[in-house]
């Protein structure tokens, strides 16, 4: 959690909702902002350890960002059509995987645990959408380091290994993947 996240939780409130549309949302009704992101310090390949961890979330799934995502991008009926939906083998309208997977891409933008590091993206393995989305549903992630392999034939970066699990309300994963980034050493070492 970052630090506004853990003195919210510490005054005994709870920590703001993540609204897949309008971005992170205050659980108390006193600030209706967009939550800044707070980083004290840029990581680097260099810093982290197999096993760290980062949390993520919470995401709130609505059905009218669902529909409207699905829409745009994944238009069956599953995503875009509740009376189609209500009909169907899931019972209702379900979030398409790729808007599950886009809005846990987001929160790792906006919760930058990394800081300012620059990372590229080089490959997702094992992604699984293991359980419908629906709204209504509350999403978590657990971002895990599993690898880090500084590179051979460039001591100026590596790649770095990470699992991503997407958990939802209910603490059932509902996504999961594992996500192969390029990351700088840090400056100097």
């Amino acid at each position: 959690m970052i630090q506004r996240e853990m003195a919210i939780v510490k005054a005994g409130r709870r920590p703001p909702v993540h609204d897949s549309a309008r971005g992170y949302l205050p659980s108390d009704a006193s600030a209706r902002r967009p939550m800044e992101t707070f980083m004290s310090k840029s990581l680097f390949l260099d810093d982290l350890q197999i096993g760290q961890q980062w949390h993520g979330g919470p995401i709130k799934m609505t059905e009218a960002d669902i529909i409207r995502f699905a829409r745009e991008y994944d238009p069956q009926p599953m995503h875009i059509d509740p009376e189609t939906a209500a009909d169907g083998r899931f019972g209702g309208i379900i979030a398409s995987g790729w808007h599950v997977a886009s809005v846990v891409m987001r929160d790792f933008v906006e919760n930058a645990p990394f800081g300012d590091t620059p990372l590229l993206g080089l490959k997702i393995d094992d992604l699984q959408w293991r359980l419908a989305v629906r709204p209504g549903d509350v999403l978590h992630i657990v971002r895990e380091v599993i690898d880090i392999a500084p590179s051979r034939s460039k001591p100026d970066r590596g790649v770095l290994t990470m699992r991503m699990t997407v958990t939802n309300q209910d603490d059932v994963v509902v996504m999961s993947f594992v996500n192969l980034m390029q990351m700088p050493v840090r400056p100097g070492a």
